[in-house]
């Protein structure tokens, strides 16, 4: 019985390890002129070296997951107008961490951005995801 007891243990410790080695990433969808992609970011230790992705050829997106330290932790999203003078902020949103999903549209609801001099319109929604850890 008491072999049991400790097998039954060493099973629920590596179970609990398993679940501590899944990754979260934020997961955004992101339409633009029709077509949707999905962007998906990891946490990282600093937001300065996170990069943008073009969305066409007026949009930069761009998300900063961190969940460390816990004073800073977070998830912050933004959108960018690619003008030749250099990236121009539209919108920035922040959300707490760890973030709730709801039933639809994830945890930031569906958000619509606007490019005031070429009329563009950039629709995003964001998950946190779960994904098994390697």
């Amino acid at each position: 019985m008491a072999r049991r007891a400790r097998l039954g243990l060493g099973l629920a410790g590596a179970l609990l390890l398993a679940a501590g080695a899944r990754a979260e990433s934020v997961a955004c969808h992101v339409t633009y002129g029709g077509a949707t992609q999905v962007i998906e970011a990891r946490p990282v230790d600093s937001p300065y070296g996170v990069a943008t992705t073009s969305i066409g050829s007026f949009f930069l997106f761009r998300i900063v997951f961190r969940r460390e330290p816990a004073e800073l932790a977070g998830i912050k999203l933004y959108a960018y107008a690619d003008r030749d003078s250099g990236p121009t902020l539209l919108h920035q949103a922040s959300y707490a961490y760890p973030a709730s999903n709801a039933a639809v549209d994830g945890f930031s609801g569906r958000q619509a951005v606007y490019e005031p001099l070429r009329d563009g319109e950039l629709q995003y929604w964001c998950e946190l995801k779960m994904a098994a850890g390697k």
